[in-house]
This record gives C-alpha cells, structure tokens and sequence, in this order.
C-alpha cells in the first residue's frame, strides 16, 4: 500500500471542496492515516488500525495546527506500538493520566501538603469519600483528629505502598506508651480502612494492618460505675432529692434514673419532644446512638413518661421552657446550648459518688439491672427502652416490635418502685446469718 501520498496543496484543495460543499471530505495518506477536511476549514487527523484483529481509530490532531509532516510522525510512532502489541489509543490515556498526576504532585509538593501517593493522602480521601458518608460528623471527626494526632506526622509522607507492618506498629506504639491502649486498636482499625481503600483505588496492594492482629496489647473492659444494690439506690436516690445545687441539674439527676435515656440523649432533650399532655417523650432519630444511615431512616425513639416524670418536667417548664426556648437543660453558662456532658457527673461528686461508685451513664445500667430483677420484666422490653439495637441486620429490617403498651407499664412501675426505695418502703430481704 502507497503511503504518504498527501501533499499541502492536496490538503487546502480538499479544506476548499469541503467549504464549497458543505461537506466533509476525506483524504487518505496511507498506511491508515487520512485527514477529514471540514466545512469551516479545519481538517481532522485520523488513524485507522487493527489491533487483536479489531478495528480502532486513534485522533492525530487537526491541520494546521498539526502539519502534514507532524501527522506522519505521530502515524509512525503509533504504528511502532501497535507493532509491539501495545494500543496508542490506552497508551495515550495513560500517559495523559500520568501528566496528570505529575501535575498534582507538583501543585501538592509546591503548596507543602502531601503527595497523591502518599498515606496522608489516601486517608483524607477515604474519610471525605467514604467514612464520613458512614458514621456520623463526630465519629468522623474523631477519626480524623486520631490520625492526624497519631499517625499522619510519621507516616503521612510516605508512599502508601511502601509502608510495612512493623512501621505501623512503631507508630501504635507510641500511642501504647501513653497508656491508650482502647485508643491503639481504633487507630490501627482506621489505618487498617485506609489500606484497603488504597488497595481498591490501585494506590497500595495490600493490608499491614491486617498483620498487626494480635500485636497490640488487649483492651481491657470496663463497664460504667452502677449502683444496684436497693439499699444504696435509695441512698442515691434520697442524695438526688437533698442536692443543693441548681434546680436544672437536681431535675437532670432526676429524670436520669426514670427515662433510661443516655447521658447524650438526656443533655440534647428539647421542649419540643415532649408532650406533657400525652404522657410521651419523642427522640428524632438522629439525635440516638446509631448509624447513619439508621440515623437518617430509622424510627424516632418513644420514651413513656411516668407521672413523676411529668411532674418534674412541668416543674422545670417555667425555668427552660419559657419564651420559645429549646432545651430542657440549658447549658448553666449560655442558654445557646445543651447543658455540658460534665454537669451530672460533676453533681454525682459533689453529693460524694466518686467514678468508681456511679456515673452518669450508670443510671441506664441500674435500671437495666433492677427492672430485671426486681420487677421481673421481660428482657426484651427493657432492651427496646434502652434503645439498644437488634444484633443482626435481618433481625433489624424485620423486627419492627416496640412493645410501646409493655414500655409505659414498665416505666411506671419502674418509676413507683423508685418512690418506695427514695422512701424506705420497699422491704429488702436480708439473708439469715
């Protein structure tokens, strides 16, 4: 086949048949390189190919930007790749992707942040991309501030890639070293998400922190100081009505042992949830401790109210619920915000409950323990109350049970057996010596 049979003169004879007809019209120099010269006076390089007995065309530009003579170049050197087996077209974009992140690794090192291969790199994208569109914006934010405290400044920097398991490990162990040792296994679980995002996005080929399973000393459980024992729960309970302090947090100490709420749930609680009247407390969905998505989607939480509950709520009205105001426990500085999460465990220290006799958190494990045992109520109610979800993602899209009927006897017996242990009436057994 004849090959380079175009000239100049050939090409501005071809622009102008194009023009005249308003048509395009196409001219061949061999070896699969024709021009297609347009109406409005530009002519469009092609290249036309075979590759694994498939047909494929490859742009060259367009004249006169590119020449008669640069097109031929660009044929010859097109052809000495199809040649080798190797496709100009995917070779183009290849090289073109990697101009690109030549680029940003420029702009990136010239702005002082880290490169796109970097881990730091990898770990941002992964929490804007994926984690922060999981978990809610404080759990994000946790997450962010650990790697940026605990492993940005000695790992951020380096190439994902070449990142190995003991040098992860060095870094878990500084954070071994300060005794957070719950905090370790979190950092660790994040690198270990960020990994297997950079092996997913072509970044890394494989996990170290996969290889650290057993590396890093145990977590060692410790639940929420609780009193339940009926005999001290009246002591605490008589302590609650005695405390001196701010009629607002003498109210949240209350409502902490007869609404089983969490300490977080309790401090958000705003008028506007409450329905005196109706004897009912309705917490939005992404105000509970859930995942987003459940946060999102999921049912608001039901909170029977007792009648001693709407008491001390009715008598706390005129104090938080004036004027439009939002929340029922105000923050005691700025009436902008929800009381501080330190406001009932600082009482409970006061009134002379040290971290290891109760917490704020206690209370739920108290009514927990007690509702079960004392009043004997099926397990499954209390659970519900608690809030506490079903274990497994079938049980959850199927048990849509709330045992609401079961839950407002429960409170009130709850909050009547409350009464008679604040005021010695209930009898507690003593065992014969």
């Amino acid at each position: 086949m004849a090959t380079n049979i175009l000239s100049d003169k050939a090409i501005r004879a071809a622009l102008k048949e194009a023009a005249e007809t308003g048509k395009p019209k196409t001219v061949k120099d061999g070896d699969g390189l024709s021009l297609i010269a347009r109406p409005e006076g530009a002519g469009w390089w092609r290249l036309r190919y075979w590759l694994q007995s498939r047909e494929n065309r490859l742009s060259m530009g367009t004249y006169p930007d590119v020449s008669l003579a640069d097109a031929r170049t660009r044929r010859d050197a097109a052809r000495k790749l199809i040649a080798a087996g190797i496709d100009p077209s995917k070779a183009r974009k290849a090289d073109k992707a990697q101009q690109a992140a030549n680029a940003e690794a420029k702009a990136l090192a010239d702005a002082g942040l880290p490169g796109p291969d970097t881990f730091e790199y990898v770990a941002r994208d992964w929490l804007t991309t994926v984690h922060e569109a999981k978990v809610s914006a404080g759990h994000a934010d946790h997450t962010r501030i650990r790697l940026e405290q605990d492993v940005f400044p000695w790992l951020g920097r380096r190439p994902i890639a070449d990142i190995e398991a003991p040098e992860l490990l060095e870094c878990l162990r500084r954070v071994e070293a300060r005794g957070a040792i719950e905090t370790a296994h979190r950092v660790k679980d994040a690198c270990g998400q960020v990994f297997r995002f950079g092996i997913a996005s072509g970044k890394c080929k494989r996990n170290p922190a996969s290889d650290l399973r057993e590396a890093l000393r145990p977590v060692v459980s410790r639940h929420h100081a609780a009193i339940v024992d009926p005999v001290e729960a009246g002591k605490l309970l008589r302590d609650v009505m005695a405390y001196e302090g701010h009629p607002v947090t003498r109210a949240a100490l209350k409502l902490s042992a007869l609404l089983l709420l969490r300490p977080g749930e309790l401090r958000h609680m705003e008028w506007g949830w409450i329905d005196l009247d109706g004897a009912v407390l309705t917490v939005p969905a992404e105000v509970m401790k859930r995942k987003k998505a459940d946060k999102a989607d999921g049912p608001p939480h039901v909170v029977p109210l007792a009648v001693q509950a709407v008491a001390i709520l009715r008598d706390l009205h005129p104090l938080t619920g004036e004027n439009g105001r939002r929340f029922v426990f105000p923050s005691l500085l700025t009436g902008e915000r929800c009381m501080s999460e330190n406001t009932v465990r600082g009482a409970l220290r006061r009134m002379g409950y040290s971290n290891d006799d109760m917490t704020a958190h206690g209370f739920r494990a108290m009514a927990r323990t007690m509702i079960a045992e004392r009043l004997e109520v099926a397990p499954e109610v209390i659970e519900a109350q608690l809030a506490h979800a079903v274990g497994d993602s079938l049980g959850r899209a199927y048990n849509r049970t709330q045992f609401l009927d079961q839950r407002r006897d429960m409170m009130t017996r709850w909050a009547d057996y409350l009464d008679r242990l604040r005021t010695g009436a209930e009898v507690v057994p003593i065992k014969a010596a």
